[in-house]
């Protein structure tokens, strides 16, 4: 493929400026789109499912990527747009790839406007010599910039206070890890109450200390005293009460695997599958609760428990394309009541999507069709069409359509859909637009800023007084 080693290094830089260039243009449609968007929807910024939302879950959709990260774009598009043109337009051309254009955005959205148009044009002239430094760096001197044109823009960490969170997520099957950043105090609480609860078990047991720390997350989330032991012996000085969980947690899984008989995974929300093995040693105290699609529909307007039950096992997560939130609402694919309460007329959505395809649909708008098997059709306001499937069906087959197809699987179409116009008289609301909200965030570190150079400038005055009045040193 390659004739040369000197071959090899020009498809290295080719490649790369034609990456840079890919990713400006991604980034210019989505302005584009959001600029286009914000004027056919003016007039929602107070809506909680605002313009903003609205784009991001068209690109969501597009790019087959979550919400967040949807917003993400948007948030950089907007950016390149309206406050770096020429930034942007070094970016386009393939002279800095998309870490730099990244930093130059973070570091400067607490820039003024004003001062903006002029950092834009200074930092078009120098960032593409800065590629090679590393993240720090690069971080460095853009500050140094934006200190020379607008020194109170200047972005300061957050405060410890604002730093702290708890992270759990999935690592391997069977398994997930916690990261946190938490006060000291509680740490160092936690820390002994994890030892506490690994010294109740008897000195058989076969676990090793930092074992029965993991397993004492587990208690200590149930709210349980002790642990189990695990030495075997019904002579253990330890047995008694330990490990009970009054907190509940659903697992989905084939019966032969509950049974031994087969070794598919099940399934944990939010954490994805699990080992047969795990499957089994779990189900060995849980209670069991066989899963089956109800065959009638409902007259009302709200699933029944049972139903409700099967639609999340089913779909697992959001059906929009792109999204795996896990917490979701019921949602009728034809709107009740012309359409049913059914399995065939029910799926998932988040909250976010929900009010999406409820207040942003009919002509012009979202529409969506719902296949027998659960498929989701979805055409989007410009016509592109996305097509996502029931992850609990595919993994699970007995929790695909029984034998019986409900009448209600069919099309959404403007006809039974309320005009968005008298929609939006029932759309939750925020307090302040989103605008307002980021004009407060920058306002408030502006002002944390200013009080530091501000003590700076105070403290400079203040040791070149001391110099000036103290004797000089003897010559």
């Amino acid at each position: 493929m390659f004739e040369s080693d000197a071959a090899l290094i020009d498809a290295m830089a080719e490649a790369a400026r034609a990456e840079s260039v890919a990713i400006a243009r991604r980034l210019a449609a989505v302005g584009e789109l959001y600029a286009r968007r914000a004027v056919e929807l003016v007039g929602c910024q107070f809506w909680c499912t605002d313009p903003f939302e609205a784009v991001a879950a068209e690109v969501s959709a597009a790019l087959n990527i979550s919400r967040a990260r949807a917003g993400s774009q948007i948030r950089y598009a907007r950016e390149l747009r309206e406050r770096l043109p020429q930034v942007a337009a070094v970016f386009a051309a393939g002279g800095v790839d998309f870490r730099l254009v990244q930093t130059v955005i973070n570091r400067t959205s607490n820039v003024t406007d004003e001062g903006m148009a002029v950092l834009d044009a200074a930092l078009a002239r120098v960032i593409p010599r800065w590629m090679k430094l590393s993240g720090p760096k690069l971080a460095d001197r853009v500050d140094q910039w934006v200190a020379k044109v607008d020194p109170d823009g200047v972005r300061v960490p957050p405060s410890v206070e604002e730093s702290r969170y708890v992270e759990v997520e999935a690592t391997v099957p069977g398994m997930a890890g916690i990261w946190a950043n938490i006060h000291a105090t509680d740490a160092a609480a936690f820390d002994q109450r994890l030892d506490a609860l690994a010294r109740t078990v008897c000195a058989d047991d076969p676990r090793t200390v930092m074992q029965r720390r993991s397993d004492a997350v587990g208690v200590l989330a149930a709210g349980a005293e002790k642990l189990l032991c695990q030495c075997g012996s019904e002579q253990c000085p330890a047995l008694g009460e330990g490990g009970a969980a009054p907190v509940v947690i659903h697992l989905v899984a084939e019966k032969a695997t509950v049974t031994g008989a087969g070794d598919n995974p099940g399934y944990l929300p939010k954490f994805g599958i699990q080992p047969a093995e795990s499957v089994r040693r779990h189900c060995a105290t849980a209670k069991l609760r066989p899963l089956a699609a109800p065959i009638e529909s409902q007259m009302g307007y709200r699933p029944s428990a049972a139903l409700m039950r099967f639609i999340r096992w089913r779909d697992l997560t959001c059906r929009w394309p792109g999204c795996d939130a896990p917490v979701c609402d019921a949602d009728h694919t034809v709107p009740y009541p012309a359409g049913p309460t059914s399995w065939g007329n029910l799926k998932q959505y988040c909250r976010s999507h929900h009010l999406v395809k409820t207040f942003y649909c009919g002509p012009g708008g979202w529409s969506e069709r719902q296949l027998a098997d659960g498929t989701l059709i979805l055409t989007s306001p410009t016509g592109h069409r996305y097509t996502t499937e029931p992850e609990g069906a595919r993994l699970f087959p007995g929790l695909g359509p029984s034998t019986e197809t409900p009448a209600a699987a069919g099309a959404f179409t403007p006809e039974t859909t309320t005009p968005r116009a008298r929609r939006g008289l029932v759309m939750p609301t925020r307090k302040r637009t989103r605008e307002a909200d980021r004009r407060a965030r920058i306002d408030r570190e502006r002002r944390i800023c200013a009080d530091m150079n501000t003590a700076r400038q105070v403290a400079h005055a203040r040791l070149l007084g001391e110099i000036a009045a103290a004797d000089p040193p003897p010559f």
